[in-house]
């Protein structure tokens, strides 16, 4: 059976990379404390093309909180981070930045959307929920972390567990027996042991089918259907249920290796320090928290004395005092925002920073312009990052045995087909890439497992004519790429 990895990465899971594609795989990371800004900007520099200014902002602000952590409490407790706004249209790297920051810094990280929270009074989640959020990812990382930490002790008292199921203990020695012959049985049954370990750690018992108690919940599932009602209220029913219903065992038939990590878990579980884990958790969320808040732009605008745009000021003076600095409510006690980074983000098309209230404004003091991607901006995305488009579909078509050729001419045909829908359509920056590279390789992809030719050069005669007459038919571009 084979053991679980115990490397402890300074990462945390995130999402799609819109300057450049898919998370990169894990990777060990210097320690943040060492690093200058020169060489966060750097790190941000192997996934995110350009944006200079906002690399350099978000380095700082990273940078400021290591320094806060060397000085004294009293000092410390008084320098708040100072919040970011990013302008710029989609695309460009904004989001990207504030997460790859986030994982560099092994810091807990959500984004929201401001236009999803409305003022309190009307239906829909408050703004609160968004730290609320913060702590339960802040919950999950801390406990990924001690998992591992505990993760071979909880590995060996499972083995030993299920090898008592596969060879039960021996039955007491019979009246007659003397020290001797009990001590032959039990060396031959320490043997008989040993030999199912062997065979447990190979995998040559997997398939054999042993029975597990189990434990089962004893009360209904259910969902809660309100985004706000469980979250205004300290209590969390179903663990209020469970403990009120009790959990009984029940033995279930399953194969050795689902009994393995079944468990696993249940060995991990009685290792694990809750309580540890939630006042390390809290205490991270409230010092290294990150919250991205996207589509500022959507909620930007003063009061005109009716309509949409009250309950747009009233988000913002929602958000206002936990940018501020509050305590939220959670379920794990009283969280104080204070210390948490906050970096908002919006392309500003129709409206502009200063029509955010001012005293927003002042909570977010520096502010970075996002330039819009050119077209060898488009090149440089599909082949420099670590995680380029380019060579992800090249692994992709790997594992069919395609061995996939992409010409410079074509990364150039397809950074101008992206440049020209871009100009010709709505702007969305780096994520026309991703449309473009699935229509180019659409055919490719479907007839992969089937072609004899194992070896395939996408050159920009062939992107022409994957894509020329549909570029040329705007109405038809529009809803297509």
């Amino acid at each position: 059976m084979p053991s679980k990895s115990d490397k402890e990465l300074i990462l945390m899971p995130g999402g799609a990379n819109a300057n450049g594609g898919a998370p990169e795989s894990e990777e060990f990371l210097p320690a943040l404390d060492d690093m200058t800004p020169r060489e966060i900007v750097a790190e941000l520099d192997k996934y995110i093309v350009g944006q200079n200014a906002a690399k350099r902002a978000v380095a700082v602000a990273l940078r400021n909180r290591v320094r806060r952590q060397k000085l004294p409490p009293e000092i410390a407790e008084d320098i708040l981070p100072k919040n970011i706004l990013m302008i710029g249209p989609t695309g460009v790297g904004k989001t990207e930045i504030a997460r790859r920051l986030a994982r560099l810094a092994g810091c807990p990280f959500v984004k929201v959307e401001a236009s999803k929270y409305t003022e309190v009074g009307y239906v829909g989640r408050d703004v609160e929920s968004m730290v609320r959020d913060l702590v339960e990812m802040s919950i999950d990382m801390v406990r990924e972390e001690k998992l591992d930490e505990v993760a071979e002790r909880a590995e060996q008292a499972a083995e030993e567990r299920v090898l008592d199921v596969l060879l039960p203990p021996a039955p007491p020695a019979a009246p007659g027996n003397t020290e001797s012959d009990a001590a032959a049985q039990r060396e031959q049954n320490q043997r008989t042991r040993e030999k199912l370990r062997a065979q447990l750690r190979e995998g040559k018992l997997d398939q054999r089918m042993v029975d597990i108690e189990v434990r089962e919940k004893m009360m209904p599932s259910f969902e809660v259907i309100s985004n706000q009602g469980v979250e205004e209220m300290d209590v969390n029913f179903k663990e209020m249920l469970s403990g009120m219903f009790g959990q009984q065992k029940k033995k279930r038939k399953m194969s050795v290796a689902d009994a393995f990590e079944y468990l696993i878990q249940e060995e991990e579980s009685k290792l694990l320090d809750m309580d540890q884990v939630t006042r390390t958790a809290v205490e991270r969320a409230e010092q290294m928290g990150i919250i991205f808040i996207d589509e500022i732009d959507k909620v930007a605008g003063r009061e005109s004395g009716h309509g949409p745009d009250v309950s747009r000021e009233g988000v913002q003076r929602d958000i206002l005092p936990i940018i501020e600095g509050t305590t939220v409510n959670t379920r794990y006690g009283m969280i104080r925002t204070d210390h948490i980074l906050f970096v908002a983000a919006g392309a500003f098309h129709v409206t502009k920073p200063s029509d955010l209230i001012p005293e927003l404004q002042g909570r977010l003091p520096i502010r970075v312009e996002l330039q819009s991607l050119k077209e060898e901006d488009f090149v440089r995305i599909l082949t420099e990052p670590k995680n380029a488009l380019i060579k992800q579909y090249i692994a992709l078509l790997e594992t069919e045995g395609i061995k996939l050729n992409i010409t410079e001419d074509a990364v150039q045909a397809i950074a101008k087909f992206a440049t020209t829908v871009n100009e010709q359509t709505e702007n969305i920056g780096a994520r026309r890439l991703h449309t473009i590279m699935e229509k180019v390789l659409d055919e490719l992809s479907f007839e992969a497992p089937d072609l004899k030719k194992k070896a395939v050069k996408i050159d920009a005669a062939y992107v022409n004519k994957q894509l020329a007459d549909i570029v040329k038919n705007q109405d038809l571009s529009r809803y297509i790429l």
